[in-house]
């Protein structure tokens, strides 16, 4: 009986809230039309929420978006920019109207409106993020790397920046931060198809480094302390291993090179993508990381072999990453030159 009494409590009280808060029922309502992608409804009945609830930040937040997805950008725009210019306006104010300048190529009002955006929340990975997609949409990627470093340092366990500067350090060569990059965002990002991309490009990365002539041009350009450091090490190593980088040597090569490192470096910069090699050779989990970053890159096909012939090290890295989640620790940013 008690129980019963306090669920129908629980319940006078939840509709005594949505009586009190108008258009929050239609609110709801909406967002079922938007998952269900009826978008034309969605906006008619927010449209009658925003009536109900003049000045509501939420409802005309979930309005402009609706107006988005449903490629009214003009409506979009109309309803989001006085959202932006209130005190109460928070990140998804910005990512929403952003979205929509995008969609019509407005880049020097999107730029104006990050900028603004950074200014009240100088922390926002996702604001840097978002702002340098808009800078390669504009044709500055030199402006847009920048952002992306700056949202790396204010957040180091955000995915998206580590994704997109990736593909602008491909683009421009720049291997040691393509490579350590791409092994961060695949230890955050690990199941998605963004994951297999970059997997690739990780290996690509590596193996550029492995040719001598790469090796010594990654050394000479503009690159910080730290990466030199690790560019030295790997030197050495390019100087005896003939065969370059591959899958089914790179266990024993990357091996080599976190001895060293630890020998040399890693009281200097404590770094956990290294750290946490370290663990894997320790405890004897290297091999199965390595294939997995590497091996099923190359051929799917050796990867299923190889798992299908070490299944003991499979399983007890794919419990590995079931069981523990890859964080980097502020404090650890070294690629400032």
């Amino acid at each position: 009986m008690r129980i019963l009494l306090v669920l129908v409590f629980s319940c006078l009280i939840t509709f005594s809230l949505q009586a009190q808060q108008p258009g929050k029922k239609l609110q709801e309502t909406a967002k079922t039309m938007l998952m269900q992608g009826d978008f034309e409804n969605a906006v008619a009945i927010l449209e009658s929420a925003a009536k109900q609830a003049p000045g509501d930040l939420s409802i005309l937040k979930d309005l402009s978006y609706a107006c988005y997805l449903k490629r009214d950008f003009a409506k979009a725009i109309q309803v989001g920019r006085p959202l932006s210019e209130r005190q109460d306006a928070d990140e998804q104010v910005f990512q929403i109207l952003g979205l929509s300048y995008k969609a019509i190529a407005a880049y020097k009002d999107g730029i104006k409106l990050y900028k603004t955006a950074l200014k009240k929340f100088p922390n926002s990975t996702i604001i840097y993020n978002e702002y340098g997609e808009l800078l390669i949409m504009d044709n500055a990627p030199e402006e847009a790397i920048e952002q992306w470093e700056k949202g790396i340092r204010a957040d180091p366990n955000f995915s998206g920046n580590y994704y997109n500067a990736c593909i602008y350090y491909t683009k421009v060569g720049n291997w040691i931060r393509m490579a350590l990059y791409g092994e961060i965002f695949i230890n955050l990002e690990s199941f998605t198809e963004r994951t297999a991309e970059v997997k690739k490009a990780v290996l690509n990365a590596w193996q550029k480094m492995y040719l001598p002539s790469v090796i010594g041009q990654q050394l000479k350009s503009g690159i910080s302390s730290f990466e030199k450091a690790v560019l030295q090490i790997l030197e050495k190593q390019v100087a005896t291993a003939k065969a370059g980088f591959q899958a089914d040597n790179s266990t024993s090569l990357r091996s080599q090179f976190i001895l060293e490192w630890f020998k040399t470096n890693g009281a200097t910069y404590p770094f956990r993508l290294f750290e946490q090699q370290q663990y894997f050779i320790r405890e004897g989990l290297f091999e199965a990381y390595n294939q997995w970053i590497f091996g099923e890159s190359v051929n799917e096909n050796a990867y299923k072999i190889w798992k299908d012939t070490h299944p003991k090290e499979a399983e007890a890295y794919s419990e590995y990453q079931k069981t523990r989640l890859f964080k980097l620790p502020a404090g650890q940013y070294y690629f400032s030159k």
